[in-house]
């Protein structure tokens, strides 16, 4: 019985190995004559011939910058709390599992609060900023999640010993726990960086626009991001169009890719370190 289940398993992975393959192969076949400079410098236009996603990259980024600090200082700061300060009751079981419940919603419904919180509630309309802000309700679960996993991994020993050397609670926590947890955190932070880069629906719900010929220049300014704008490109009759949208995957793949390697090196020279 388990043969069969390890043949079963192998043969699944096998073939999903060689869709994904084939998948990129599709892509890069359709998309690389349009992989050129003018795809990074030119803005979006109703001419394929001219027509890049300089805006979009660039709102990709932007929010990249704003999720990143907000969604590490807050998603770290909730697992520390929970992990070594709560106590262990029924109401932070209950905290617990509402994280955990909130790491497997659907995207759209995370669009749907930003809606309600971000766009109306506090007015600051479709922009940059509240994209921002949705997307990190979006990873929070998730980074709090890894950086619990990645704190309850570090050895009782290792506190046990800071506490015998006469070190308070929250000097052993920043000086002993968490550099020893820093590895899995910051792979996990990575990794959910790459899951709000690739996501469009929140996005679409909040009103980010699908054609944007010019880059934010504040918070408050409307924007565009990579997925929105390959939704824009192959949603069109004309092929050139879809291949433009299949050169934009390969500038996200590009991206993703870039982060899980991040990701892999960040987490062995830490580990090293310690």
């Amino acid at each position: 019985m388990d043969t069969t289940l390890k043949l079963l398993f192998l043969a699944a992975t096998s073939i999903g190995i060689l869709a994904l393959m084939v998948l990129i192969i599709d892509i890069v076949m359709d998309g690389l004559g349009h992989f050129t400079p003018d795809l990074f410098t030119n803005y979006p236009s109703r001419r394929p011939s001219s027509a890049g996603m300089k805006s979009a990259i660039v709102g990709s980024i932007y929010m990249l910058l704003i999720i990143l600090p907000v969604s590490f200082v807050f998603g770290v700061g909730a697992a520390i709390y929970l992990e070594e300060y709560a106590k262990k009751n029924r109401l932070t079981r209950i905290f617990q599992l509402n994280i955990s419940t909130l790491a497997g919603v659907p995207s759209i419904v995370y669009g749907i609060l930003g809606l309600t919180l971000f766009v109306r509630w506090f007015m600051l309309e479709r922009s940059l900023i509240s994209g921002a802000f949705t997307m990190t309700l979006l990873v929070l679960p998730i980074i709090i999640v890894a950086a619990q996993e990645a704190l309850k991994a570090v050895p009782k020993a290792r506190r046990d010993a800071s506490f015998a050397l006469g070190a308070t609670k929250w000097q052993t926590v920043s000086r002993s726990v968490l550099p020893s947890a820093l590895p899995g955190i910051l792979t996990g932070v990575i990794l959910a960086m790459s899951r709000a880069i690739g996501e469009t629906a929140p996005l679409v719900m909040i009103g980010a626009l699908t054609y944007v010929a010019f880059l934010p220049e504040k918070l408050t300014d409307q924007f565009t991001v990579i997925p929105i704008q390959i939704y824009n490109w192959i949603s069109r009759p004309q092929t050139e169009f879809h291949e433009l949208a299949a050169a934009g995957i390969m500038v996200l793949l590009i991206m993703l890719i870039i982060m899980n390697i991040t990701a892999v090196l960040l987490r062995n020279k830490f580990q090293k370190n310690i």
